[in-house]
């Protein structure tokens, strides 16, 4: 009997997650109309800009969805060790953004390489653990080669200075070893040195301390460092229940920085209340949980991480995004997926997604009409017959 079987992708992640980027061409046109008009002298031009990186997101994610993610584990060392190059390139020749040097520009385009190298590592992490197996628990066989890219990679990244990305490339490298079993005396005395680098890091820039300090004392107003904050919670609080409305956003009016990128979160609280933002957050539950489920149902280890993984940066991100905004975190510069204004997160972002979906494909979630080829009987013609397999 021939049997061909090619399973259905998970709908609902899928949906999800372009429900969300389609969203954010309303959201971000309507957080940067009024700076764009002051800068550029019309209104439409950051959104102009963010649908081509729309439109180039969704590309990433059908080109994720359509490559059998197994094939990327025998290239996942040469992509962490072409991330490393280009995180070195950028300290030395990136261009500057808030005295960070963290993007490569090529001309009129621009690439943040942190990016590249925060989905490269995890995918190297993910090969690694699944090729290892208990000798994970083995420090020199298993735990410290995985050390020494994670070390490399958040190094390089912290050193740009960029400790939001550094912090965060950090926990879900931590994630990672958790799930993979590693002995809990590794993960203490990693967990222990991290802190240790990260306080260390804290304390030579100026600028994270500016922000620790101003999120304990809860200091604000023009020009202080928590005035960021305080104009994005204005904005929940004048979204009330409903919101003001699509386009109606005050704050977006020269009153909240990075109204399009960081903070955005805060403009949809401002234009579409509470039961927005629950929308928006429902639909990162939603990831969530179907991305969980993707990982319980995969056929091998490596699709297991990999579909962990992914999930747990996209909701970690969010989460994160979310809290700052609403104050309940320390203000990072750490963008909302799939919502935030910016090229090189949603485009890895979208590509990680396809991976995830193509996971979903490759297991008995959603099965599909499959074609079974089996003999009529002796001697005779054999028989097509569609039949559903589960």
């Amino acid at each position: 009997m021939t049997r061909t079987q090619r399973n259905h992708i998970d709908l609902a992640t899928l949906v999800a997650v372009l429900t969300l980027m389609v969203l954010s061409l309303g959201v971000v046109y309507s957080a940067s109309a009024t700076w764009a008009t002051e800068k550029f002298g019309e209104s439409n031009r950051l959104l102009n800009l963010h649908a081509l990186k729309v439109l180039l997101g969704m590309v990433a994610l059908f080109v994720g969805m359509t490559i059998d993610y197994k094939k990327y584990k025998k290239f996942t060392k040469p992509m962490v060790i072409l991330s490393i190059m280009f995180l070195f390139v950028t300290l030395l020749l990136g261009g500057e953004v808030k005295g960070a040097a963290r993007w490569l520009r090529f001309g009129g385009l621009s690439l943040q390489p942190s990016e590249f190298a925060k989905f490269a590592l995890l995918f190297h992490l993910c090969a690694l653990i699944s090729t290892k197996g208990e000798a994970i628990r083995k420090f020199r066989r298993g735990f410290l080669p995985m050390m020494i890219w994670i070390g490399s990679v958040s190094g390089l990244v912290l050193l740009q200075p960029n400790f939001s990305t550094g912090a965060m490339i950090m926990l879900i490298s931590l994630v990672m070893l958790f799930i993979s079993r590693a002995r809990f005396t590794h993960l203490f005395g990693t967990i222990s040195v991290a802190l240790l680098v990260l306080a260390a890091v804290a304390l030579t820039r100026p600028h994270v301390m500016q922000r620790i300090d101003s999120y304990i004392d809860g200091t604000a107003g023009g020009g202080r460092p928590n005035y960021q904050l305080s104009q994005g919670i204005i904005g929940f609080g004048n979204g009330g229940l409903l919101g003001v409305g699509p386009g109606e956003s005050k704050q977006r009016d020269f009153f909240l920085p990075e109204s399009y990128g960081d903070f955005v979160f805060s403009i949809v609280g401002e234009e579409y209340g509470f039961i927005g933002t629950m929308f928006f957050l429902g639909m990162f539950l939603v990831i969530m949980l179907r991305g969980l489920k993707i990982a319980k149902s995969a056929r091998d280890e490596f699709g297991r991480l990999l579909a962990i993984g992914i999930t747990s940066t996209i909701i970690l991100y969010a989460v994160v995004n979310a809290g700052v905004a609403l104050g309940i975190l320390p203000t990072t510069g750490l963008p909302m997926p799939f919502v935030s204004y910016g090229g090189s997160s949603l485009l890895f972002t979208s590509f990680a997604v396809g991976v995830l979906l193509n996971i979903s494909a490759q297991t008995d979630m959603h099965p599909r009409a499959a074609k079974v080829t089996e003999p009529a009987g002796p001697g005779a013609l054999t028989e097509d017959k569609t039949v559903k397999v589960y």
